[in-house]
Parts: C-alpha cells; structure tokens; sequence
C-alpha cells in the first residue's frame, strides 16, 4: 500500500528551517595525518617526525591546509636528521615541522596562479607564539619561465616537486626538495638558553621617554620580580611613555593609591610569557592574564589585547591604549611603549578611588574594540608580499567541502520542493 504524506500545512520555510536543523551538526573533516601518509613510503622519516612529535595531532583540530613533506632523500642530507642529540628539546623539531604545514588549501591550479611577487602565507609555528616578529610566515613566489614554484624562508628556500596526496579543499601534500628552517633556528644547537640577565630600569631609561616607569619600577620593588621571571616562559611588559602619565586624568586619582596597589597596576602591565610584536598582532586568545592576574585569581587584571586601525590595542575596560614602540626585543623578553597608563577595572571601575565626580575621558569604560584572529604582517618581513593570507580560527575550523555541499544539498529540496507544489 503506497503512503502519501500530505505537504499542505508544511510550508517551505518551515521544512527549510527543520532541514538546515538536522543538518547543522555536520562532523568536520578530522585529519588523520599519519594514515593519510601511511602508504607512500618515499617520505617515511618526515611522517614519522610527525607522528612522534605532538604535530600529527594538531592538525587533527584543522581543515584547509597544504602540508609541505620532505622525501627521505632529501631529508636524511638536512642537519635536521644528522645533528638530532638530546639536548635539542621536542618542541624545537615540532616548530620545524609546523613551518610545513600552511594554513591555507592550495590546488596545483591555485600554485600556478601565484603572482611572480609571491604570496606570504601563515604557517602553523606563527600561531604557537614562539616566532619572532612575523617569521611564522613563508613567501611562496612562481618562476614565470619556468613555471616552477618555490617556499622562502629567511634562511631557506624548497622547491614544489609535485602534488602527492589531495582532499579537496581540506588538505594538500606537496613534496619539497628541502627542509624549510625558521628564522634564527640552529639545528645543531642545544635549545639550552642562558639567561638574559636585563637590567630593565636601564633599558627604560636608556630609551629616554619612560623615566616616570622606570622610576616607578625602582621605587616599588618589582623590578627584582620581573627580572627573576625572565627565565621560562618570559616576560612582555607594556611600559607607558612619560607622556602617558602626564595626560592622565587627574580624576583617575592613581597618585593617591598606597604603594601595594601601585605594584598591583604595575604587575598589570606584564604577561608571563614573551610575545614579539608580531606574535601580538596575530594573538588567537585575546583575553590575557598578567602578572596581576596571577596573585588575584583568574579572571580578574586582565589585558584585551586586539589588531585595531593596524597597530596592537590593548583595552583595559578603562582605557584604551596602542603600542607605540618596541623597546627591547629579545628572547625571553620583549618591552613596548603604550600611549595610555593601563588602568585596571578592579580599581578604577564603578568605584574610582577618591571623591571626586569621575569626570574626564580617561574614565568612560573603553567598548572592546573589534577582535582580529588573523595575523597581520609587519613591514620588516623578508619579501614583499602580494597579501597575506589568514589562517582558520582556532578551534573553530569549518571544513569548506562541508559547507559548500551543505548549500547545494539544501537548495535542491528547496528547488524541488517548489516543483512539486507546482502540480
């Protein structure tokens, strides 16, 4: 016996709003990386470098990407393999390999369509924080002549040898003729780091436009505590100019709070980790802990920290100021110049310190700027690029194959649908 089912209450917009229900919680395409390199033995040692190190699982959580592989027999003549001692730590090979992976599909099509000036393109080591200024990228340029393709580092260059494995619009495996190696990395070198021993009331004061910081610094003691957590991860400090406090509103009453408070509002111009400025532009977590944060209890004393109008802002929920200058840079610390004094809300919120009114501009709350994932390049990159290209949002990578079959798949019911009610 045949079932009809009647259509004559079920209006298109509502099958259409069920439809794309049902359908929203499509899997994103996972990327198994060390199966999908399984069967093609000529390039065992970089799949095995993959798997070994935590790279194969990163790219788990990604989609639209092309991943640059290293043939054994090019691999096995690199210091990567020949130079491998103990002391040169996981992490140091695993940002090696990460500078392989581009966090964007390329087809063969979309490489022979690269402009001779080249194309700067993110890799997955920009987003690990660890690359200084913006040397997580790669420039990918095309030999008009001859039509090859090659990726440049500032210290290297590897030729496209050809297409080995394809996903369409999730993954790509190119084969390269050599190893790619980031900018300042030694393969054969310990990553062992002495320790950076910066005086940094010198370096302030030596930079002729933070004498009211570093005096601050000295006068509160906290100096010795930033210069013992140098060491680890390091250390970003967000130093106002002397400018900075001389247009500060004198409504803010910031003179007026006791010395342990003043080493509170110090502690929360630093993040315990270092960040070159080109690590800030392309920052993924915006919400920063500081120093701060860490005596106070999380979640409170921290930095919003955003791209806005091309430079880095940082929004206190009171202010908001921009870096100005960099100061100092070098690892494990980086020092820059702010516009503004960052004032926290814990002390400088609904409740300001003093009787006065709270007039003056300084102490509207600032509206969180509009927050950029996308690392922006800085104009000290190596090669002049065409653009730049943006990597996936981390965490939230949707695979484009899905989408696009998602839309055509909904518009055939959709065109279908209205065929029928035709008749």
């Amino acid at each position: 016996m045949a079932v009809t089912i009647s259509l004559s209450h079920f209006t298109l917009p509502t099958f259409l709003y069920f439809l794309l229900l049902s359908t929203s919680h499509l899997p994103i395409f996972a990327i198994n990386i060390t199966n999908l390199l399984s069967s093609y033995p000529e390039i065992s040692d970089f799949a095995n470098l993959l798997a070994t190190t935590s790279v194969a699982a990163d790219l788990t959580q990604r989609s639209s990407l092309t991943l640059l592989v290293v043939p054994n027999t090019f691999l096995r003549s690199s210091d990567l393999l020949n130079n491998r001692s103990p002391p040169s730590s996981s992490s140091n090979l695993g940002d090696v390999l990460r500078y392989h992976v581009l966090l964007e599909y390329f087809s063969w099509s979309d490489l022979r369509l690269i402009p001779p000036t080249g194309k700067l393109v993110t890799t997955l080591f920009q987003t690990t924080g660890r690359a200084p200024n913006n040397f997580g990228s790669v420039n990918i340029t095309r030999n008009v002549n001859s039509n090859s393709v090659t990726v440049h580092s500032p210290t290297s260059n590897a030729t496209i040898l050809g297409l080995l494995k394809t996903l369409p619009y999730n993954i790509s495996v190119f084969k390269v003729d050599s190893l790619l190696v980031p900018n300042g990395f030694d393969l054969m070198a310990s990553e062992t780091r002495p320790p950076l021993g910066l005086n940094i009331t010198k370096t302030l004061i030596d930079a002729h436009n933070f004498n009211v910081a570093a005096s601050m610094l000295t006068a509160s003691g906290v100096e010795e505590e930033f210069e013992r957590d140098e060491g680890g991860a390091g250390l970003t400090l967000f130093v106002p100019t002397d400018e900075a406090f001389s247009e500060m509103s004198s409504s803010m009453k910031f003179q007026s709070l006791p010395a342990e408070k003043k080493a509170v509002v110090l502690r929360f111009h630093v993040l315990h980790s270092y960040y070159p400025l080109g690590s800030l532009e392309s920052i993924v977590n915006p919400v920063q802990p500081t120093l701060a944060t860490e005596q106070n209890g999380a979640g409170s004393f921290t930095l919003n920290i955003s791209r806005v109008n091309g430079s880095v802002g940082i929004n206190t929920g009171i202010v908001q100021a921009s870096v100005t200058q960099t100061v100092f840079d070098q690892n494990p610390v980086a020092i820059f110049g702010v516009s503004k004094v960052l004032l926290p809300q814990e002390f400088f919120g609904k409740n300001p310190i003093g009787s006065g009114s709270g007039g003056g501009g300084e102490s509207v709350v600032a509206s969180p700027p509009e927050i950029s994932l996308s690392p922006v390049n800085s104009p000290e990159i190596f090669s002049p690029p065409s653009h730049l290209s943006s990597p996936p949002i981390l965490g939230k990578e949707v695979s484009s194959a899905a989408n696009r079959k998602k839309g055509i798949f909904l518009w055939c019911i959709g065109f279908f649908y209205l065929l029928g009610t035709c008749h």
